[in-house]
């Protein structure tokens, strides 16, 4: 399969680390950059262009949003970051007129827009109702890095490479989020049954990974090198045609009966998007907190003023 080309709005923090993750994954062959302030996209067009011996070959330049419509694939990364002790859905007035400034030049877009700004659920959302595109081709990064956080957790208190674990986040990207122990399996057994394992490290755990942004943001100002790999890794997975089961945001037409509300939930993710969601197994008490995650969704939605 040929390069594609890629578009990134905002070079921000996040933007720059899905830019260099982007070229080191091969998928592109052209990687074009926007930022509000030109010269910010224009540098780190030039800053990459000079590692080009160093990575898969691609273009990359810095343009304007109407010119990134003959994409393949959007990543939308613009916005004010997090402050130390400000959750997400306290960024969202501000970066809902920004987005929605960039959801409407989006309108007609063939290619597919993958939302990485906080908060990234309700994001996600208007981007969906002002670029006017269909729900698969829209697609917030979600819990994909609460899961990797998860697993990488998990990793280091079982002494197991991450990729050897199976256990997953849905729900809101933020507070609410909801960690499914229920059904998390460790080479095909139920963790819960594995030698010396408790359900008070569930606790302790799933607090480490609700808080793991702002422990970083605490420490460095902002959290960018994860959400860049998967970002990249996302997009690679996508425009190969993979269809990967991946737990990523999108509006909702009907999953486990919700409606036009953006949330994660396991999802058969490829070229046309993110096209069929999957219900996960879950007890009981998970399932109310899922519930509860998507009334936070739904109430930010609501408080919004545009």
């Amino acid at each position: 399969m040929g390069g594609k080309s890629i578009g990134i709005i905002g070079m921000g923090w996040v933007g720059s680390s899905v830019a260099i993750s982007v070229l080191y994954s091969g998928i592109a062959n052209e990687l074009l950059l926007y930022d509000i302030k030109t010269g910010i996209a224009e540098g780190e067009a030039m800053d990459l262009s000079h590692g080009s011996s160093f990575y898969p070959t691609a273009r990359v330049a810095a343009t304007t949003v109407e010119e990134m419509m003959r994409t393949d694939a959007i990543v939308v990364a613009a916005g004010r970051g997090g402050k130390p002790g400000e959750t997400r859905l306290q960024l969202l007035n501000e970066n809902v007129l920004i987005a929605k400034n960039i959801a409407e030049k989006l309108r007609g877009y063939e290619g597919i827009i993958i939302v990485v700004s906080n908060p990234v659920d309700v994001l996600t959302y208007f981007i969906q109702k002002f670029s006017g595109l269909p729900t698969s081709r829209v697609i917030g990064t979600g819990t994909m890095l609460d899961t990797a956080r998860l697993k990488e957790i998990l990793g280091q208190s079982l002494l197991l490479d991450p990729r050897s674990i199976h256990a997953q986040v849905i729900g809101e990207h933020g507070d609410s989020e909801v960690v499914l122990w229920s059904s998390a399996m460790v080479g095909g057994m139920n963790l819960r049954n594995w030698k010396g394992w408790v359900r008070e490290k569930e606790l302790v755990i799933s607090e480490r990974v609700r808080t793991a942004a702002q422990e970083i943001i605490k420490r460095k100002g902002a959290t960018n090198h994860a959400i860049g790999l998967v970002t990249a890794t996302l997009i690679k997975w996508m425009l190969r045609g993979e269809r990967r089961i991946i737990n990523v945001s999108r509006v909702q037409e009907g999953a486990m009966g919700y409606m036009d509300v953006a949330i994660s939930l396991p999802t058969i993710v490829g070229i046309d998007g993110a096209t069929e969601v999957l219900i996960p197994n879950m007890s009981d008490e998970e399932h109310e907190k899922f519930h509860k995650s998507v009334e936070v969704i739904k109430k930010a939605i609501v408080s919004v003023k545009y």
